[in-house]
């Protein structure tokens, strides 16, 4: 098979949650340790770090994965789901799994796996470890999918784990009060592994963690009471943030948005715990790796740049959590900035539609629509909604229609912001590539 033959075949031969959702959901680790080990157990053959949470988990796994490569390790990354290229999902050192391996590992395993029905989460879970432990990998930070307890990339045991923090999200499956989903995401915990919590605003939420880790043995720390920042601690522009802290002193972050001032503690909160277990972390590498994280790891949609006069910014917020602080972010720091804001987004059809709508901003102008995935909310109905919470614009059918639109009618001193699902950022992204 070709590459493109190859994904053809991963798209319409097995369930893929990022296409049709719910339909692909598979809970369970069945699939996944009867995958590993007829692949011999590759994660064995390295370090992990996994990593969990509502949000800020991309964020968190990339900013460790760029902090450890300028460290001198050869560092793997497996996170999900992917922008542009499937190969997103699976880097070593920031450059993407190889098509070849990709095709090679489908043809070499297909006979083995087509019986057991995986998941697309599985199988591509499983090639990453298979590919890090070709690559001889020192250690690979794996990204939790959807929850964790019952996670395909669970059949690990870390040298650390982290919780970036929650929300309510994918309650269908995980619980429908975000203790019941912490107690999901408290699956990944292990027996005497140290595990970090970024961020709880409940104590219960908290008490939930540290309970597990009690019952587990697991050093558990909070990185909100890990005495991390000075006083003067974060300040944020429209740019990139930074903080002061006390054992690095000021860090430049060059990702841009409220939520990364707690995802930037975390990670600090992270490499105090690598530190305390042997890893060489010079304050070299903590300064690019929080400097140069998209260079150095490829990752996209955390409020990126992607045009110029007018200014377009996307952000993969998708959830009530994720908007706190884009709401936040937009009405604070963006509109008062920049002479009039328009909003390209659309959502899709399993998240808290009306929770989002909510905190979206009254004071710009919107371009309604749908991504090119099943899950997409059409664009009419999404608009219908938006319409009870005293947002409207116009219905656009495509993302790249509502661009089009949008950047049609901005002036150099607009601003456009896209998102409201991952998958309209998806969409967008490549119109801006290939018109540089």
């Amino acid at each position: 098979m070709t590459y493109e033959d190859t994904l053809h075949y991963l798209y319409t031969s097995i369930p893929v949650f990022q296409h049709s959702g719910a339909s692909a959901y598979k809970p369970g680790l069945d699939t996944s340790i009867a995958l590993d080990n007829h692949l011999g157990n590759p994660h064995k053959s390295y370090k992990t770090i996994h990593v969990a949470g509502t949000n800020g988990k991309g964020s968190v796994s990339h900013l460790l994965a760029a902090i450890l490569q300028q460290s001198g390790y050869k560092v793997g990354l497996y996170t999900s789901p992917h922008l542009v290229d499937f190969r997103e999902r699976i880097r070593v050192n920031g450059s993407m799994i190889t098509k070849e391996y990709v095709t090679s590992f489908v043809e070499r395993y297909r006979s083995f796996f087509e019986p057991l029905h995986p998941s697309f989460f599985e199988l591509t879970s499983t090639m990453a470890f298979d590919y890090f432990r070709s690559e001889k990998v020192d250690i690979a930070i794996i990204e939790a999918g959807l929850g964790g307890r019952l996670d395909s990339t669970n059949i690990i045991t870390p040298v650390l784990s982290i919780i970036t923090n929650i929300s309510l999200d994918h309650t269908q499956f995980l619980g429908d009060t975000e203790e019941k989903i912490a107690a999901e995401k408290a699956g990944i915990i292990k027996k005497h592994v140290p595990v970090l919590l970024g961020e709880a605003k409940k104590e219960s939420v908290l008490n939930v963690f540290a309970g597990t880790a009690e019952a587990n043995g697991a050093p558990f720390y909070f990185a909100q009471n890990m005495d991390l920042l000075n006083e003067s601690h974060m300040l944020y522009d429209r740019e990139g943030w930074y903080f002061d802290t006390k054992e690095y002193g000021v860090l430049l972050g060059e990702l841009g948005g409220m939520a990364q001032g707690v995802n930037g503690q975390t990670v600090i909160g992270a490499l105090k715990l690598l530190i305390k277990q042997g890893l060489k972390i010079p304050l070299k590498a903590i300064r690019e790796g929080f400097g140069r994280v998209t260079e150095l790891t490829g990752l996209m949609g955390r409020w990126q740049k992607l045009n110029e006069n007018p200014t377009v910014y996307c952000d993969t917020g998708h959830n009530v959590g994720g908007w706190q602080h884009l709401s936040s972010y937009l009405n604070n720091q963006i509109i008062p900035k920049y002479k009039h804001l328009y909003m390209v987004v659309g959502m899709v059809n399993d998240k808290d539609i009306d929770g989002v709508l909510s905190m979206m901003p009254h004071d710009a102008s919107y371009f309604f629509t749908q991504a090119s995935v099943e899950r997409a909310m059409p664009a009419g109905e999404f608009a219908a909604k938006a319409v009870a919470h005293g947002l409207s614009g116009i219905v656009c059918n495509t993302v790249k229609e509502a661009v089009q639109e949008a950047l049609s009618r901005a002036d150099k001193d607009d601003m456009i912001f896209i998102g409201g699902s991952t998958f309209v950022v998806a969409d967008a992204i490549p119109l801006f590539q290939t018109s540089k």
